[in-house]
């Protein structure tokens, strides 16, 4: 995160080109890079950029923020690893992706801990949040108080109306590459399969796999309703994307400037939260008119199939018995 000044720059200083390509009339005092993996269209790319505008009028055009939707800057392994080096200055990422380095951060992930967005923030907004983003703090980077939104996950299917965990016994399911996902549906007796997911399109329509899970938003963005015939709401997952800096950058800026800059991007969170909301009633509809056939399913037995597989335990064995302490106090005995 380097501090460009324009002393240095009228004196012929030499700038990184990022500088340079996007300060043809003056140079702030720091240049950041904000990376995610959304669409340019999308709520938290938007939201973004409207706090990237708020930073440089607030600090009178000392930060100047550029935001790389749509992983222009490489895959998520790949941008973890330029902001841990410092070469992207801030970045949003999953924290079910995140625990590869940071292993508390899937936390949130568990299956069916929570029932609702109520729930949700007042876990992340309270003591899980601030658990998870102290430990992210021990790895070298610093997580802003809020956790942008992404979604409830759903269940679809092209066989076979999933309404209890009965109905999964032997479901062939897509599941991203991660253990907690593996280990979720082996615990309800489905065959999960691991497929990038590039290929989960076409891995649906050739029936390798039977069904996905994903957000609603992405369902329908992938036109996965093209190939599944059923989705039903299980909410069995909820995901978020934790706004992360390069500590050693950030804390390079006054504190009345990175004071500032979290102040912007939390609000920015915030507004996506709300623009998720809105969003995801609006492609409920969209997907019901454009054949999907939505099944409202019995979560408590899924909660309770988990618990007595063994699941619960298992994930407090491997997040200890703090972190799911934490968790417990927030959504309620699990385990």
């Amino acid at each position: 995160m380097p501090a460009l000044n324009r002393r240095a720059l009228l004196a012929g200083a030499t700038l990184p080109l990022f500088a340079i390509g996007t300060r043809p009339s003056r140079a702030a005092d720091f240049s950041l890079k904000l990376a995610n993996n959304s669409p340019v269209t999308h709520p938290q790319s938007v939201r973004q950029q409207e706090a990237a505008a708020r930073i440089k009028k607030a600090t009178n055009g000392a930060v100047d923020i550029q935001v790389f939707p749509n992983n222009q800057l490489g895959s998520d392994t790949d941008m973890l690893s330029q902001l841990r080096s410092g070469a992207i200055d801030l970045f949003t990422l999953s924290g079910l992706i995140l625990s590869t380095l940071v292993p508390a951060a899937s936390i949130n992930g568990v299956g069916f801990a929570f029932k609702d967005y109520d729930s949700v923030w007042k876990a992340m907004d309270g003591k899980l949040g601030a658990y998870v983003r102290g430990e992210i703090d021990k790895r070298g980077l610093v997580a802003m108080d809020k956790i942008w939104d992404n979604g409830f996950r759903q269940i679809t299917s092209s066989t076979r109306a999933i309404k209890g965990p009965d109905d999964l016994k032997g479901f062939k399911i897509r599941v991203p590459v991660s253990p907690l996902w593996t280990s979720m549906f082996q615990a309800l007796g489905a065959s999960p399969i691991s497929i990038n997911f590039a290929e989960v399109y076409s891995a649906l329509q050739t029936k390798i796999a039977e069904g996905q899970e994903n957000p609603l938003s992405l369902i329908q963005i992938a036109k996965l309703y093209e190939v599944q015939k059923y989705c039903s709401m299980t909410s069995h997952m909820w995901d978020g994307f934790w706004m992360l800096a390069n500590k050693r950058g950030f804390q390079s800026m006054p504190p009345d400037i990175q004071k500032i800059v979290a102040t912007e991007l939390n609000k920015s969170a915030l507004d996506e939260r709300a623009d998720i909301a809105k969003l995801n009633d609006s492609v409920a509809d969209d997907l019901k008119s454009k054949g999907l056939q939505f099944i409202e399913v019995d979560k408590p037995a899924f909660r309770a199939a988990l618990k007595s597989a063994g699941f619960y335990a298992e994930w407090k064995k491997k997040y200890g018995d703090e972190a799911w302490g934490i968790l417990e106090s927030e959504v309620g005995t699990l385990s």
